[in-house]
């Protein structure tokens, strides 16, 4: 599906929402059936927290936290290969798709996105990306403070039972064996801390289209999202 009826080659969907609510894999699907790119925001923090702890840097230095963010490089790039990834993530040339999504990755990154001078540091690049065509961006500050001009914005949510049940399952797919009460703590703990931070707490902006994903398919949450945006695109042309 290419959304013919929109003239406009750059259409801007954010989605956000708290981790373990389907953020990845409808947005990455979402991408593929407009005929965009997916850009996960989050990957961008989680290889900051990864470079910090292999550098021994503390996750409290706000400075050294920001001059290491202003000379990260990055790349985003289709999977390379077939192992439930949705996308390669390359820091200085080396493939750290997977390394950065470990349990201790997920608190680091918590961590480091709270910091205002890292989060400026990398807004730039986030939004470079944004910009360049149809692109589904997956985060918890699309909507509200990367791309607040975005004309597609969606919140997805879940209850903590379920969010907790999808990440056991994904980390078990990858051999991390977890227990689901400590998933569901450390999700409720990044929940807790995204929601409170003093610079670009995780919240719906006030113009998204909400959808709770509990009971519902993938496939019926992207028909979901495939709906807003077809409106919102159909707004837009006779707006």
């Amino acid at each position: 599906m290419e959304l013919d009826h929109c003239r406009d080659s750059q259409i801007v969907v954010a989605i956000d929402g708290p981790g373990g609510a389907g953020k990845s894999t409808v947005a990455a699907e979402v991408a593929r059936r407009i005929g965009g790119l997916y850009f996960d925001t989050g990957v961008v923090y989680r290889a900051l927290a990864l470079v910090a702890l292999e550098n021994g840097v503390a996750l409290d230095d706000e400075a050294e936290l920001a001059r290491l963010a202003r000379e990260l490089r990055i790349r985003v790039t289709p999977p390379s290969e077939q192992d439930g990834r949705l996308y390669d993530v390359w820091l200085d040339g080396r493939d750290v798709t997977w390394a950065i999504r470990t349990p201790e990755i997920d608190r680091a990154a918590s961590q480091v996105a709270a910091h205002r001078e890292v989060r400026s540091a990398l807004l730039g690049l986030q939004r470079e990306i944004g910009r360049s065509g149809r692109v589904v961006m997956a985060g918890r500050d699309i909507g509200t403070v990367v791309m607040p001009d975005a004309p597609v914005k969606v919140w997805l949510d879940a209850s903590l039972e379920e969010r907790a049940r999808r990440r056991q399952r994904d980390l078990a797919a990858r051999g991390v064996v977890v227990s689901l009460e400590d998933v569901k703590a450390e999700l409720a703990e990044r929940d807790r801390r995204d929601a409170e931070r003093a610079v670009a707490p995780m919240r719906p902006a006030e113009d998204a289209v909400v959808i709770d994903t509990d009971g519902r398919s993938i496939e019926d949450v992207v028909r979901l999202v495939i709906k807003v945006i077809e409106e919102r695109c159909a707004c837009a042309q006779h707006g």
